[in-house]
């Protein structure tokens, strides 16, 4: 099938070129879990700077945030995730394999529900499950030096909750009035049952997620806005917009607390036609800031019981809960409420697999196949890389000036190994947009020979032309 064919390869450039690599592969790898080379940690680095410009630094009403990754175990109380933070999955009795019931498909022709006609995805067993049972998704450890102060405390699953128990902070420290956006990237670690689909889904991932709070009855008009923004987001960055979609939430696969929800999803090549979630977007209502003002009211009960979560009940909400240390009062409006709040949430680690998949591309040259990454140059791991042509006549030492200076503008790349065509074809693999190659004629007229990578359109400039050439090519 050619699509899977499309990932495996890939898959395949990413390991060759340094992008990604299974972690702790000497030692057999681990499951689900990867490390980014040295082009991937560029590529991830400009993912993540592309989403802070969009979201924080080009727009008046959205701050940043960096939240510690331990939390007070009554955060996870407070937002449901000590309690019901599971995923329902079953065993299958052939091959002893752990599927999520969700993402079990029927058997060709079967439309039943329950377990009896869904296909094992690990041996093609029909049938075969255990009866359905939660798996907890949050990684325990503990904290404190010695037994009397140590705690139970887990790695978060989301950023959500650091940005939501941080509101008043923000608050008071700045002069922000809401309608405003708190925005934070950070690691977040699920126990998830996974599939083999790369880092589409890993248990240690990044997030990148933006609370919006707004006033009630205004929070139509910024999910809206939010809806559009984001998924323009993607389109600005070079996605085509034939692999991009918004899939709204139906009523039955709303999260409780959520007024709406809507996917950005895009089209991966793991099966023919396969939408897969990149960013969801919600509508959160009030619900996080009221439980979490819950959470701080039952903070005696977790001394009192030694800070044994499944005996704690939160505090029930008072009739005056809109006048809590989490509620905002309005100075124009002379009125106090709790924000609503629009939340997108989007995964990093995603967003890099559907600009890789969406940049791939292959062609031919002179009878040969050239594979190459037509990535958008803000988000391209290296902008430029330069050349002597050959290593002698003083080319050499040209070329090191010019990589000189221009690295310290942007990300470049030097080298001097192997035939020129042989370095083009290296570079195209690696997304550059620009190759810069000394020859010759530079030592008589100063002269470069620029190569542009989609098109392999060739042109000379002077050297001191080169760094404001490629600041207009890449408009950073």
């Amino acid at each position: 099938m050619a699509t899977l064919t499309k990932l495996d390869d890939i898959v395949s450039l990413c390991k060759r070129r340094g992008f990604i690599f299974q972690s702790s592969e000497i030692y057999g790898g681990l499951a689900s879990c990867y490390d980014y080379g040295p082009l991937g940690s560029e590529l991830k680095r400009n993912v993540r700077n592309a989403w802070w410009k969009s979201t924080v630094q080009m727009r008046d009403d959205v701050v940043g945030l960096d939240c510690s990754i331990f939390m007070h175990p009554l955060v996870w109380k407070a937002s449901g995730h000590a309690d019901k933070f599971a995923d329902i999955v079953t065993v299958c009795k052939k091959c002893n394999v752990r599927s999520r019931v969700d993402h079990l498909a029927n058997a060709e022709n079967k439309k039943a529900e329950g377990l009896a006609d869904k296909v094992c995805p690990a041996c093609g067993a029909v049938g075969q499950f255990t009866e359905p049972m939660p798996f907890r998704l949050m990684f325990e450890t503990q904290m404190g030096a010695n037994v009397d102060d140590s705690m139970t405390i887990f790695l978060r699953p989301e950023t959500a909750q650091g940005i939501f128990v941080n509101f008043r902070n923000v608050l008071d420290t700045t002069r922000i009035k809401i309608p405003f956006g708190i925005a934070q990237i950070g690691k977040s670690f699920r126990n998830e049952v996974t599939t083999k689909r790369f880092i589409f889904r890993t248990r240690e991932f990044e997030q990148a997620e933006i609370e919006f709070f707004c006033a009630p009855g205004t929070d139509k008009q910024w999910y809206e806005h939010w809806k559009e923004t984001r998924f323009n987001w993607y389109l600005n960055l070079g996605i085509k917009k034939e692999n991009l979609r918004l899939r709204p939430h139906e009523k039955d696969e709303l999260a409780h607390y959520a007024k709406a929800c809507v996917d950005v999803e895009y089209k991966f090549p793991f099966d023919v036609d396969d939408w897969q979630e990149l960013e969801g977007i919600a509508n959160r209502t009030d619900f996080d800031l009221r439980q979490h003002q819950r959470g701080m009211r039952t903070l005696n009960a977790w001394y009192e019981k030694k800070g044994d979560l499944s005996k704690i009940e939160l505090n029930s909400e008072s009739e005056d809960y809109q006048k809590g240390p989490l509620s905002y009062f309005d100075e124009e409006g002379k009125q106090r409420f709790i924000p609503y709040v629009i939340e997108p949430s989007a995964g990093i680690d995603r967003s890099c697999l559907a600009f890789l998949v969406d940049a791939y591309d292959e062609d031919e040259v002179n009878g040969e196949k050239r594979s190459l990454l037509r990535f958008h140059p803000a988000l391209a791991p290296v902008k430029a890389a330069i050349f002597p042509l050959v290593k002698k006549d003083g080319l050499p030492e040209i070329a090191r000036n010019i990589y000189d200076d221009l690295k310290k503008y942007f990300s470049c790349f030097y080298d001097e190994k192997s035939a020129v065509g042989r370095r083009y074809r290296r570079q195209d693999e690696a997304g550059t947009p620009f190759c810069i190659t000394v020859d010759g004629q530079t030592k008589e007229d100063q002269t470069v020979t620029v190569r542009e990578r989609d098109s392999m359109k060739q042109e000379r400039i002077n050297i001191s032309q080169v760094k404001q050439y490629l600041r207009e090519k890449l408009d950073i």
